[in-house]
Parts: C-alpha cells; structure tokens; sequence
C-alpha cells in the first residue's frame, strides 16, 4: 500500500487502549476491521433499518447494507488520494454500530427518554460498543481498537460529552472536540462517503416503495441532469417497463459524479494547504469536501428528501409507531429491569437512577427491530406493528 505523508499510516498509530502484540499478517487497522466483522453489534445490523422498517420488505436497505456502500465508496476515494483504505473501510463499517432500532425515530425517541440523564448520542454510542458492551475477550471489555478507528467511529460529539471523554482518556477521541481541531482524512472521507451513500439509497428505496417518483425527483438538479443525460444516450429507458434501469443508472451517474467531485477538490484543498503529516491535517479546516457547487447540490438533494420522503405520511406514521414502542420499552424497564436480559438486569440493579437508565439505553439501542416489536408485544400485550 503506497500511503502519502498525510495519510494515517499504522506503524504510526497512536495505539489501543490496552496494548497488544502486533500480528504477524496484518496491520491494526486490518485487525479493526476484522474484529468489527465478526462483532455482535455489527451482525444486529443488517436487521435495523435505515427509513424503511425490516418487515416492510426485503430489499429495502437496512444499516449493514449501507455501511457497506459506505465502505466501498470510500474505499475507492481512500485509494485515489492515497490515504489508508483500511482505516476507511474499518471506520465505515463500524460507524452505525451505536444506531438505534426504528432508524432515527428510534434514535429521537429514546434521546427523549435519555434526557433526565444526558441523553442519547448514536456516535457516541458507536464508540460505547466498540469500548466496552462488545464482551469477547478475556482480558479488557469492547474490542480494542486503535485511536484512529476509535476517532472516526466518534464523528460527531456534544461539547459536555467531548469533555467527560477528555476528563476519562486525556488527549483521547475526545479531544478534537474540546478543542476544535479535525481528525484524520480518513475520518473525514467516511463522514462524506456515509453522506453520498444514504443521499443515493434513499432515492432508490423511495422509488421502490411508490413514496417517490422519477417525476418528483425531475425538481432536484443533481438527479434530473444525470436522468436527461442518461434517456439522452439511452432512450429505450423512456419506455414502460424500464423506470428501474433508468433509476439505477440516473443514481449511477450522480454517485460517479460526486465521487470524482470528492477526488478533485480534496486534491485541491490538499495543494493548497500541503500537510505533511496527520497532525498537520488535524490542524487545518475539513479538507475531505465537495466542490462548492456540488456542496449546494447535494443539500438542495437532501431538503427534498426531507420534505419529500422523511415527512412523508406513510413514513411519519410507522415513526410515531416506532417512537411509542422505544417510549414505551425505556419507561416498562426503568420499573422492571427484571424483564432484561440476565446480564442486563443485574446490571440495572446494581446502581442509581442515572446508571440504570444507562443500562436500559443500552439494552435497547442494541435491539433490532423486529426484537424491539416483539419484546413490546410481550411486555405490554399491543402490536402496533404488523
């Protein structure tokens, strides 16, 4: 692997928390990777949901398939700039492990319940499964990883919180935050590559579930030149029967576009400031970005699919579903922590308020959907989801 000065090299690794014998095959972020792979959390993935909820249908996309369209999108950035696609795919893959059952419903719902106690960040989250709910191995809690995945995983992070993690692991992933500095380029490609993937996948799961129309999305610049450019070249997809090829190959275009958007003009922003090394990069503003065009353009994408798509009847009805079942859940086991799992519950019963409610965050942000819909039925006796 031809790495540049600036890219994250993991002979330089600023370490684990519990310090390891390296392995004789792979480098550590390889071995992050791995261990996030074969991961607990990583596995609930692929049954907790995106917009769409699991039982709506099978090919709606689900957190383990977009984290790994984030990982092959930013891998191939990673190797046009010559930066560690390692330490890319690692971060993408384990960036989501902290989300909630129900997608953001499930996120906002259990934050509200969390606010007593300060609340719930899934980045934060993320970082809380790889450091200490991941249980397998003998001699440390989480699963180890180096500081430059653990960093990544943390992309975004309240002030009050970066400093708690600062007051707990001084100079740790906290830090940036603290102190307004950025992490590394590979942090940096998978924020903006986890971006891109979910702009294009919510357009083709929009269209697959009759919420969005090719014709609506002709109202978003970004997507309408890449569908005329692509009935121009190919006019057979005018034709009946031929609106998923033209999808796909409108969402082809647009995905090729803002990646080789990416590749120029972080190639320009790394001309113009010229660092040398990572802590240089940490020093400067984002340099991973889109051109400024481009910038506005996947925006005005973005509002659409909020107004569009994210606020949509169908979609606000099955989120006040999903809330009320993580309402419900949180206030059903802060009076009952029996009703967790084993390790949980006697987790639960061993501290104050604050750490049981810590507990029952935990319990729940772990579940999948259909787990959480079941254990709700259980618990309280209601479907409210088929």
């Amino acid at each position: 692997m031809n790495l540049a000065s600036f890219a994250c090299n993991p002979a330089d690794s600023k370490g684990r928390l519990h310090p390891e014998v390296a392995a004789p095959t792979r480098t550590d972020f390889q071995r992050d990777r791995d261990r996030i792979v074969h991961s607990t959390a990583f596995r609930r993935l692929v049954y907790k949901t995106q917009v769409f909820l699991n039982h709506e249908g099978d090919l709606f996309r689900t957190r383990l398939t977009h984290s790994l369209e984030v990982a092959q999108l930013g891998r191939s950035i990673a190797r046009a700039l010559g930066i560690n696609e390692d330490l890319v795919e690692a971060v993408s893959l384990a960036h989501d492990l902290g989300h909630t059952p129900f997608g953001h419903a499930g996120q906002d719902a259990l934050n509200d319940c969390m606010g007593a106690f300060g609340g719930f960040e899934h980045n934060l989250q993320s970082l809380r499964v790889v450091d200490s709910l991941e249980e397998r191995y003998p001699a440390y809690d989480g699963l180890n990883l180096t500081f430059e995945t653990r960093e990544g995983i943390l992309k975004h992070c309240s002030l009050p919180n970066a400093q708690r993690l600062e007051q707990i692991e001084p100079g740790g992933v906290g830090s940036r935050f603290v102190h307004k500095r950025q992490p590394s380029l590979e942090a940096q490609l998978c924020n903006l590559a986890d971006e891109i993937a979910y702009n294009a996948h919510d357009i083709d799961d929009g269209v697959r579930s009759g919420l969005l129309t090719l014709e609506q999305l002709d109202e978003v610049e970004l997507f309408a030149r890449y569908r005329a450019e692509a009935t121009r070249e190919h006019p057979h997809l005018l034709d009946a029967g031929m609106q998923r090829r033209c999808l796909h190959e409108s969402i082809r275009r647009m995905l090729s576009a803002q990646v080789y958007d990416v590749m120029d003009s972080t190639r320009d922003a790394l001309n113009e400031h010229k660092p040398l090394n990572v802590e240089e990069v940490r020093a400067l503003p984002v340099l991973v970005r889109f051109s400024p065009l481009m910038r506005e353009q996947s925006l005005e994408l973005k509002r659409f699919l909020f107004r569009a798509l994210y606020r949509h009847p169908q979609v606000m009805e099955m989120a006040g579903g999903a809330k009320q079942i993580v309402r419900d859940l949180f206030t059903l086991y802060m009076s009952s922590p029996q009703e967790m799992k084993p390790a949980y519950a006697l987790k639960a019963q061993q501290g104050d308020e604050k750490a049981r409610a810590v507990t029952v965050s935990d319990f729940i942000a772990g579940m999948t959907d259909r787990y959480a819909i079941r254990e709700h039925e259980r618990l309280s006796g209601q479907r409210l989801m088929a």
